[in-house]
């Protein structure tokens, strides 16, 4: 080989290197963002009474054969402060810690209620799950 080409060939290579390392950091950001996205629009559909949207993002499998608990009727939210934002715990698991104020209309009386949210990724989908369940708003 020539000296042009061993050049050219390193400059491939090299190129070739940091354009597979940036597409493994996308791969490793990927999951985080898409976590973000879940409890964002997790949080819209409890702040603003969506709760049968709220209970589709729960996992499939606490989901099967079951309906929005009861108490979810005369619920009203008066804050949903995020206490800990979604941070990874493992590979493919994630936790968010939430202070709810809420009130159930027919007695008036605002509570507050601590959550710890842990959610799970499903690579193949592509898609976060709640698998901690619903609040117990009592």
């Amino acid at each position: 080989m020539n000296p042009q080409t061993t050049i050219r060939l390193y400059v491939v290579l090299l190129l070739t290197g940091l354009l597979l390392g940036g597409c493994s950091t996308v791969d490793k950001e990927t999951p985080d963002l898409s976590l973000q996205a879940a409890t964002s629009a997790y949080q819209s559909a409890l702040r603003w009474g969506y709760f049968e949207t709220a209970f589709g993002y729960l996992d499939p499998a606490l989901r099967r054969g079951k309906g929005l608990p009861a108490g979810y009727g005369d619920l009203r939210l008066t804050s949903y402060e995020v206490v800990q934002p979604p941070m990874r715990t493992g590979i493919g698991e994630g936790t968010q810690i939430v202070a709810y104020d809420y009130l159930h209309e027919d007695r008036q009386v605002v509570k507050q209620l601590i959550d710890r949210q842990v959610w799970r990724y499903d690579p193949k989908i592509r898609n976060w799950w709640l698998v901690s369940g619903l609040p117990k708003f009592e």
